[in-house]
């Protein structure tokens, strides 16, 4: 069998590819890994998966994906009549995988919040305390195993973020100490912690913070986990426009040795609902940051560019708060980007979403439209692009916020015009400069470049497809997925 015939099948097999370039690519029946309605599995937290997860880091040690999230249960009323068992839960949730795709549930990091952390936070705060342990990091450093933790307070700014470590990725976690505290009179917000090693001179910096002050960058003593120098909090790296009302939290920084730049990916808005991630890049860990057209995030501005953001295709109500991201690649030089997504309208249901991100030729990040399903890459021809698509342009949604934590909205449904798709039909005269899956489309006498387009699994249709995603030239994202 010659090679291009074998590549033909293996196209084939991975995304059900034609055998011939005329006909091109159509979608093909393929069921979705799992239903997105957990409400039948609140009760049983063996069979959650990638249900009940919020804020997640998820990191490969060796050929295993483990995922740690903050500690948020949905639980619907009861029915009527329905007894419920209680469930013994811990702190900080633990899952793994071996695919991205299939996860298992391994309990909690912790049978309680650790005592320092408690005895610290709850007598400034009392009942604004938390009652759970929020946006874990985890990464490993010469065979040990470190957690970094919150334990923080709504609404305010007194906050802690703590360190333990393992021998094993899975626990027992043994609680080392306090990593930085803050107060009322603080500048900034002792939550949202994230590691990132320079790659030049391998300094360790911790970016944390959220729209108290803003995102901070503190340098670590690497053979510790602590603060390098005592008793310092780190330097101002970006806040928003409004910090004191409007969020920007939930930062992650990531390394991209093709760009040799640092991508720090941070979220806007309420929660649950029109809760999104942008990015900013800068060529060092500890900034200076840049967005989109050249901002310096650490004036008073709102940075640009959008990458996910609440959603909704055809055949389906669509997604809310699909930020507080973590990004990651698997070795193989694949990134991947994961965070919540809340069903509508029932959006305090939280799922785990996992979304291949790419790179454009001018070095920003672009993600899936789709959560990924185990598609493999596929070589396309031009013709596989011909067709009809669904369409949605991704911009902010700003909804009026009523708390002093900028996280509370009147309500907790999103505007009906947020995002939603269109139809379009794509053809030749819609494409140019089509080459190696990247092109340049003009839709709506709007000419986006540097379209990426891949296999997919549209979970609306429940089939394997084609996307694309693309940044325009206003910052706003553009997802597109082939429908026909």
């Amino acid at each position: 069998m010659d090679k291009v015939k074998i590549l033909l099948l293996a196209i084939s097999a991975a995304g059900g590819l034609s055998s011939c370039a005329e006909k091109g690519f159509s979608p093909s029946p393929s069921p979705n890994p799992w239903d997105d309605d957990y409400s039948a599995f609140i009760q049983n937290p063996e069979k959650w998966g990638t249900y009940n997860v919020h804020d997640p880091c998820v990191r490969k040690f060796g050929d295993t994906y483990y995922a740690y999230s903050t500690d948020a249960v949905f639980f619907a009323p009861p029915k009527e009549g329905e007894e419920r068992k209680p469930i013994k839960m811990g702190n900080i949730q633990m899952r793994k995988s071996k695919d991205l795709v299939n996860w298992d549930f391994l309990g909690w990091a912790f049978d309680s919040i650790p005592s320092e952390a408690w005895n610290y936070v709850y007598p400034i705060s009392g009942d604004k305390t938390s009652r759970g342990l929020w946006a874990p990091f985890v990464y490993n450093y010469k065979g040990v195993y470190r957690m970094y933790y919150c334990l923080s307070t709504f609404g305010k700014k007194v906050s802690y973020i703590g360190l333990a470590e393992s021998a094993n990725p899975e626990g027992p976690w043994q609680h080392k100490g306090c990593v930085v505290k803050t107060d009322d009179s603080s500048v900034m917000n002792a939550i949202d912690p994230t590691i990132i090693e320079d790659a030049e001179n391998h300094r360790l910096w911790m970016i944390y913070g959220s729209f108290f002050g803003g995102i901070f960058a503190m340098e670590l003593n690497p053979e510790t986990g602590f603060a390098l120098n005592d008793g310092d909090q780190g330097h101002l790296v970006a806040h928003r426009a409004n910090y004191k009302q409007d969020n920007m939290e939930a930062p992650e920084v990531v390394y991209n040795p093709d760009t040799k730049k640092y991508y720090l990916f941070v979220s806007y808005g309420p929660l649950v609902t029109t809760y999104n991630v942008r990015v900013l890049v800068a060529d060092h860990p500890e900034g200076p940051y840049q967005d989109y057209f050249g901002t310096d995030p650490r004036n008073e501005v709102n940075t640009l560019p959008i990458l996910t953001a609440p959603y909704r295709f055809e055949s389906h109500p669509g997604w809310a708060g699909l930020a507080h991201c973590s990004v990651f690649n698997d070795g193989e030089g694949n990134y991947y980007i994961a965070s919540q997504g809340r069903l509508q309208p029932e959006n305090m249901m939280m799922d785990l979403h996992i979304r291949r991100l790419m790179f454009n030729a001018d070095g920003w990040p672009l993600v899936s439209p789709q959560r990924y399903a185990g598609e493999k890459d596929i070589t396309l021809n031009e013709s596989d692009l011909y067709g009809v698509w669904e369409i949605i342009t991704i911009k902010d949604n700003e909804q009026h916020r009523t708390g002093a934590d900028g996280q509370v909205t009147d309500n907790h449904l999103l505007p009906e015009e947020t995002n939603v798709s269109k139809k379009i039909e794509i053809l030749s005269s819609n494409i140019q400069n089509f080459s190696n899956n990247t092109f340049d489309l003009e839709v709506d006498n709007n000419k986006i470049k540097g379209v990426k387009v891949f296999a997919g699994h549209d979970w609306e249709l429940k089939t394997n497809t084609l996307v694309f995603s693309a940044v325009d030239s206003c910052g706003f994202s553009l997802w597109g997925k082939k429908v026909k």
